[in-house]
């Protein structure tokens, strides 16, 4: 958890631009609201997983997917660019898709955890699905 916490520090300290405020931006995690999983997983094969997330704003826009490896966990975040001084910030809350790959190599149980935003003390809240990973 501490590297999650380093890593999207990082991505917000250093991708500030101060050369040209016009310019301005910075990255942050964006709230994932559903996933599409393949119903079996295969050991060295790869599998394509969607996810819904929630676009914000119109300074929003879609910057990666995150996948955080730890044991048997795997933590997936959708980061997103906000570009702050654009000026014309309109409220959109909609509904995007975005794909990552998914591949493991070692059979057994995994807990696929994905961000959905932090509830009223702080603390982050993950959409938690288990899958099998057979040989």
């Amino acid at each position: 958890m501490k590297k999650l916490i380093f890593l999207l520090v990082g991505l917000v300290l250093f991708s500030c631009s101060s050369s040209d405020e016009s310019l301005e931006n910075y990255q942050e995690a964006i709230a994932i609201e559903s996933v599409i999983l393949p119903t079996d997983f295969m050991t060295d094969e790869t599998y394509e997983i969607t996810v819904t997330y929630l676009r914000p704003t119109t300074c929003h826009a879609f910057n990666d997917i995150v996948y955080l490896k730890h044991n048997d966990q795997r933590v997936v975040h959708v980061i997103g660019t906000v570009f702050i001084n654009n000026g014309n910030c309109t409220e959109l809350n909609t509904e995007l898709e975005a794909s990552f790959n998914f591949k493991e190599t070692v059979a057994g149980t995994y807990i696929l955890k994905f961000w959905q935003g932090k509830d009223d003390n702080g603390e982050d809240i993950y959409l938690t699905e288990e899958i099998t990973v057979v040989e």
